[in-house]
């Protein structure tokens, strides 16, 4: 089913097979169905400011950190980087904000695709951009006994935010693995550059409005459409990636 995109992949990166030990997997847009509550609460927050915006760009820099983000506006509206106590401001501001529309529900289907993993003897190893405090106990009561801090990459964790590779370069070490021994999960655009930067076949699943051709350009090596679709694949993908697929 997904031998092509397979081979394509390893083609690539001149590697012989790949040998799943690992789904390095983001958090907002795929684990939660949270990107709207994220840019509901960034696009308020870059208004208030009087920086124009759109709530539909910001689909496009999920994946960076807040710094980042807020520096992005400021050097494109402002020609400056924010102080750091703008940043301080602007991200305590997103995260009232945030903290105050509903909960973001689980994404359908990512119980089952994890189970999937678990029950194939597959690590899911978290990496997101997130600083949540509270990050694990939400994950215990939404994915019991998946997560566990020693492979959990967070925003705390690493110097750079995607598309750079360092994430998921740390996801890989957290793990134990080579990058023919994992695959990403990304919903964001700037997270699939991320993987693919790590060297990472990389699983792009479009839980949002962008175009599927956002993710194509940014790299995903596959393309679907619901956490949904991935769980219900996820057995063959499995297999296909588990198999040690050889290059042709």
């Amino acid at each position: 089913m997904y031998c092509d995109n397979i081979q394509r992949y390893l083609r690539r990166h001149g590697l012989p097979r790949i040998d799943l030990k690992a789904v390095l997997i983001d958090m907002d847009g795929v684990l939660y169905d949270s990107m709207r509550n994220h840019t509901q609460a960034w696009y308020r927050t870059v208004s208030e400011r009087g920086i124009a915006c759109t709530p539909e760009e910001f689909y496009l820099y999920e994946g960076r950190t807040g710094a980042s983000t807020i520096n992005l506006f400021y050097q494109r509206e402002l020609g400056r980087e924010a102080t750091e106590e703008e940043i301080r401001e602007m991200y305590r501001r997103k995260s009232e904000l945030f903290n105050a529309l509903p909960k973001a529900e689980p994404m359908p289907g990512a119980a089952d695709f994890l189970s999937c993993l678990r029950e194939r003897g597959v690590r899911p190893v978290l990496v997101t951009g997130s600083g949540q405090d509270s990050l694990l106990e939400k994950l215990n009561r939404d994915y019991p006994g998946v997560f566990v801090p020693e492979y959990m990459v967070t925003a705390f964790d690493v110097k750079y935010g995607k598309p750079h590779p360092e994430p998921y370069l740390m996801g890989l070490q957290k793990a134990g693995v080579q990058p023919g021994e994992a695959v990403v999960v990304e919903n964001a655009p700037l997270g699939v550059q991320a993987g693919t930067a790590a060297g990472l076949f990389t699983i792009g699943v479009n839980t949002g409005p962008l175009p599927d051709e956002v993710l194509l350009e940014a790299g995903a090596d596959l393309l679907l459409h619901s956490m949904r679709e991935l769980a219900d694949r996820a057995g063959a993908l499995c297999g296909e990636l588990g198999a040690g697929t050889a290059v042709r």
